[in-house]
């Protein structure tokens, strides 16, 4: 025993050395060993009492930090690892230790705070003789709470950290059971959060002044509080200034007080270091109470006081020039009008001297554009509300948002127009680098701009007119990178002020101010394509792309009024009389882009997706055939034209090129009808193309070195690509795999053989083959007569073993999995899906005749699965969900190929679905279910056929597949035991929206392993309070009700309705109390 002990101390000793190696160390290969060694000390299974020895012998702090990080490592394990016992004197045990070493340093603090907080969590239900142990958190933390200000720090943290980790969902919670958090959160909320806010409040009002540290970690807590999710939403934090705070009713009588608001913004003028931004993130979540708290005359003394403050706040601005003061307020700004409405807002105290002071702020915000940039958009978010409110306002207070409003219009373009020469001159990192916020405040701008229309036309008339004017004749190219700047910015707005007119009821006014804007934007664009020759300004180009998208949105298309005055002014000015004429324009500069900018892939896609939308349209498209400009392309769509079709450009542009002619395809459709002769003109530049290609790919080994033959190979995919999907009917769909079928598919597979390696290469050439294989529209329908389904199957399946056979010979490290084989995998797996599910060849037909095609296909997806290491099968969603809805399809029509399987494959499959019926992903959940029924159903019909004793029809040969499914459960029955397990936790305990497809497979599972169920039933029931106990045997009874031991459909629909009562029954008898999930649990993740 003696031995043993020593023995342990030296094990700690040498942690202790590893710990000061892996934090000190200035040596990196000793560092990795010691990470190595520190990794294996916490996964080894008596690590308990040497963390225990780490912390009472507190050699160094990095010591201790092991010791807490190990401890709650160990405990989120799973619940079984550690008796209720030990984990609760772990908990003591941390308590105690922080309580009695005052001198810890933070991070360790830190540790052993967030070690206390997980394991309350994980234990909330546990019960020692009747008694919920894990609950006396305030009695627990009293003593710390009522010591000197260090002691009452802890404390509160210990309770901050609490409320923190009842809220999230750690990875730990999220794989067991997000129903199990949830009750355990609502738990929480229930019995100690109010306590804690409470508390949280009345020490910050004696704390006022006194430590910060403290001042901090109180405000912290009721942060925590204030943020917590109270009914569960677990709204994703990017959507945070939509949320509303679910303020449970019994907390109203706070929120009623005076004192409540007035404590925070007495601590945002009054706090010390770090607390007024504490206190302002406080005094957000209160704003965003829910309205249903209060009755309207308690919500408007609510909103006074809290207009009042911010009154106070924006009167001396002086705290709000640290940067997280400035945000925080902005948000509190913003929440003002997503919480109240306008009517509410005009009828505060001192509005006008509100309304004033908040459009001071804002145009000072907007001037001072490098100071804190992202909180600029809550301001905005702020007056585009305000502004979309106007017309539902029947207040008698006027709102004077048309007053105010165009100065916030005028601010936001000239500090936009104003940081340009700033940028130019000291090299700064552009805002329009980052289109995604500009485009975000460009929307908010669109409707805040519509306020007092008129003057916004004006003032961008006159920035645009004098920009414009200097432009055309400036010749300095300093000055000129300044002007395109300013231009860009003005053509952004510009298209943004005419999107704007989509939220707003419109004027023939405004649509004439709108005709003036874009008379400017037109001539701007007949100037700078005049100077394409010797180069243009990318930037401006995409705005250009940017506005037409916005014009096409609101002047083209369907439900455009054809006297539209927009259409009035630009006759006037430009000779634009109509639609068609407006669009012969935009296709000019869809075709001088193309031909210009085949470089930058930005400007491509933007010009190509304008293409597409333009040719989307039923009326436009009808319109845009009959254009000049649209026939050229039809006849001309070669690299001599469009540069970006050529071999020269790189990889990146190449991907435009799909679209391209999915555009193409949609253009050419409208007049085609079934003019193979037309067809094959526009095939020609493809023809050729192809034809080339097959010299290139001819005998010879300097295949592999042809940058020429890879380029044109994967152009031709891309092109293809774009026309299969755009010809959706059977007569387009039928000439393109004539002309296509065999040589040019041959060639297809050919580059697939040769390129395998290389996913630029083999990835476009089997989106081809699966757009080829969709069955879209009922296009694959051929005739009777028609072989075509047969062949079209039989080249997909030598495209997928071509590649299967050849990518499974490539070894790849872990970070380049998915790129060089797991991406094409998935595809594979597309194609032989859509195959399988377009119903176009009958397979039935391959094995009659012979044909390995399909046995081919299927065995290679056996083998590519097996490829695929089974954590990355989730962890990867396209190839998740590409693969369950084959498996599906495949238990659906071949499940013979399955029963016929070898063990590995059996298992491994079998894995995949328990994994997959816990996934969050809700199609994936689904298709598990129903795949897990198919196979259910099968198991079962043999099983009963083999064990019945039915006369055997003598007419009937018996089945020929063999039937190693069977033989594999029959060995590991505990499989199916398991899936029977995770069917009935989730369907019992989770809250999911696809019950009845969770339901479907229950009766098998149940039939097929009814000892088991039995068992399952026995602990459940064992495991609830006595009371209950004879409540729930009762239910289960009724689940088992009028049941057959059969799966017919009648039979089902009975036990769906059974379950359904079962599940309602079940839900309502454990609401609220200790329930223990722990057997069904470990059984589902064992």
């Amino acid at each position: 025993m003696k031995i043993t002990k020593m023995a342990e101390e030296q094990e700690v000793i040498q942690i202790e050395l590893l710990c000061k190696q892996l934090y000190e160390s200035q040596d990196q290969a000793l560092r990795d060993r010691a990470e190595i060694a520190v990794v294996v000390f916490q996964e080894s299974p008596d690590t308990l009492s040497k963390c225990q020895a780490l912390l009472e012998r507190a050699d160094s702090s990095y010591s201790q930090l092991l010791a807490a990080t190990t401890l709650s490592k160990l405990v989120s394990r799973s619940t079984t690892s550690l008796s209720v016992q030990q984990r609760l004197y772990i908990r003591n045990y941390v308590l105690n230790y922080l309580a009695t070493r005052p001198k810890l340093a933070n991070f360790v603090v830190q540790a052993l705070v967030s070690l206390f907080a997980r394991i309350t969590k994980l234990g909330w239900f546990d019960m020692v003789k009747e008694e919920l142990v894990f609950h006396n958190v305030m009695n627990d933390v009293s003593s710390f709470l009522q010591g000197p200000a260090e002691m009452c720090t802890i404390g509160v943290q210990l309770l901050s950290q609490l409320v923190v980790e009842m809220n999230q969902v750690s990875e730990a919670d999220a794989s067991r059971s997000l129903a199990k958090h949830r009750k355990i959160a609502s738990s929480f909320r229930d019995t100690q959060l109010f306590e804690m806010f409470r508390l949280a409040c009345s020490l910050l009002g004696e704390a006022l002044g006194s430590q910060p540290a403290l001042l901090a970690s109180l405000l912290r807590l009721a942060h925590s509080c204030l943020t917590f999710d109270f009914i569960g939403t677990t709204s994703d934090e990017s959507s945070d200034d939509l949320c509303t705070v679910q303020i449970p009713t019994s907390w109203r009588p706070t929120f009623l007080e005076a004192g409540t608001l007035e404590l925070f913004f007495s601590l945002y003028h009054g706090g010390g270091s770090g607390a007024p931004a504490l206190a302002l993130a406080c005094l957000v979540q209160l704003a965003s109470v829910r309205r249903s708290l209060f009755c309207n005359s308690e919500r408007a003394k609510f909103l006074n006081r809290l207009a009042a403050g911010v009154m106070r706040i924006l009167e001396d601005t002086q705290g709000l020039t640290d940067a997280t003061n400035y945000h925080e307020f902005c948000r509190l700004l913003a929440r003002l009008k997503s919480n109240y409405q306008l009517g509410e807002l005009v009828m505060v105290e001192n509005y006008p001297r509100l309304i004033e002071l908040v459009a001071k702020f804002t145009v000072q915000s907007l001037q001072m554009w490098q100071f804190a940039p992202n909180s600029v958009h809550y301001l905005l978010s702020l007056w585009q509300r305000m502004v979309a409110s106007v017309p539902y306002v029947k207040a008698s207070e006027p709102h004077l948002l048309d007053a105010y409003a165009p100065g916030v219009t005028a601010a936001y373009v000239a500090s936009r127009l104003d940081s340009v020469p700033i940028l130019v001159r000291e090299g700064l990192e552009d805002p329009l680098d980052e289109i995604g916020t500009v485009q975000q405040q460009l929307e908010q701008v669109s409707v805040i701009g519509r306020c007092e229309y008129g003057k916004t036309c004006q003032l961008l008339v006159a920035h645009f007119d004098r920009a414009a004017a200097a432009y055309s004749v400036e010749t300095s190219p300093q000055q000129l990178l300044v002007l395109q700047g300013q231009l860009t910015w003005l053509v952004y707005i510009i298209g943004a002020a005419i999107g704007g007119r989509a939220s707003v009821n419109t004027s023939d006014e405004n649509d004439a101010m709108d005709g003036e804007l874009v008379c400017r934007v037109l001539r701007l664009m007949d100037l700078t394509d005049s100077r394409l020759s010797s180069g243009g300004c990318e930037k401006l180009e995409l705005a250009m792309m940017s506005f037409f998208e916005a014009f096409r949105k609101i002047y083209v298309g369907e439900q455009v009024q054809k006297n539209s005055k927009v259409y009035g002014r630009l006759s006037e000015v430009l000779g634009l009389n109509d639609e068609s004429q407006l669009l012969s324009v935009i296709m000019r500069k869809i075709i001088t882009n193309l031909k210009y900018w085949g470089g930058s892939e930005a400007i491509i896609s933007k010009t190509l997706s304008l293409l597409s939308d333009l040719s989307g349209g039923y009326s436009c498209v009808r319109k845009l055939v009959k254009l000049e400009e649209v026939q050229f392309m039809l006849t001309h769509h070669t690299a001599e034209h469009f540069p970006f079709l050529g071999v020269g450009v790189g990889t990146a542009e190449m991907r435009c090129r799909s679209r391209l002619y999915n555009a193409l395809g949609r253009l050419l459709m409208v007049e085609l009808g079934e003019d193979e002769d037309r067809f094959h003109a526009f095939m020609m530049p493809l023809t050729a193309a192809f034809e080339s290609l097959l010299v290139l790919l001819g005998p010879g080994d300097n295949v592999y070195a042809s940058e020429d033959a890879k380029k044109t190979y994967i152009g031709l995919a891309r092109d293809l690509r774009g026309l299969a999907f755009a010809f959706n009917t059977k007569t387009t769909y039928m000439m393109l795999f004539d002309w296509i079928y065999p040589v040019y598919l041959k060639l297809v597979l050919r580059g697939v053989e040769l390129w395998y390696t290389e996913p630029a290469i083999t990835t476009p050439a089997l989106k081809l083959a699966a757009e080829l294989a969709q069955n879209r529209n009922q296009r694959l329908q051929f005739d009777v007569s028609s072989p075509n389904g047969i062949l079209l199957f039989r080249e997909l399946s030598n495209i997928i073993c071509a590649y299967g056979s050849r990518i499974l010979t490539v070894d790849v490290n872990k970070k380049q999995m998915y790129a060089m084989k797991l991406k094409g995998i998935s595809l594979c797996f597309t194609i032989l899906k859509a195959a399988l599910c377009g119903n176009y060849a009958n397979f039935g037909v391959f094995r009659l005749y012979g044909d390995e095609a399909l046995d081919n296909a299927l065995n290679m997806f056996a083998k590519l699965l097996l490829s695929i290491p089974q954590s990355d099968l989730l962890d990867y969603p396209k190839l998740s969900q590409t693969y369950y809805v084959l498996l599906e399809r495949l238990a659906q029509d071949h499940m013979p190929f399955l029963a016929s399987l070898q063990p590995d494959v059996t298992l491994y499959i079998l894995a995949s679905i328990s994994e997959g019926l816990t996934a969050l992903d809700t199609s994936v959940c689904t298709g598990c279910c129903a795949t897990l029924d198919h196979i259910v159903t099968y198991l079962f019909k043999q099983l009963v056929q083999k064990s019945s004793n039915k006369v055997p029809n003598p007419r009937q040969p018996p089945p020929e597949t063999s039937n190693m499914f069977i033989e594999v459960l029959q060995r590991r029955p505990e499989i199916m035991q398991q899936l029977l397990a995770t069917v009935l936790n989730v369907v019992m305990f989770e809250e999911r929206c696809n019950q009845w497809s969770m339901s479907r497979p229950l009766l098998g599972l149940v039939l097929l392993n009814e000892e088991h169920f039995g068992r399952l039933r026995a602990e459940l029931i064992a495991q609830q309070p006595r009371d209950k106990q004879v409540q729930l045997a009762h239910w289960f009874n009724g689940l088992m009700q009028g049941i057959e031991r059969n799966l017919l459909s009648k039979n089902r629909d009975r036990f769906t309705q059974n379950l359904s009562m079962f599940r309602r029954d079940i839900n309502d008898l454990l609401k609220g109390s200790s329930v223990t999930t722990s057997s069904v649990n470990d059984m589902m993740t064992s």
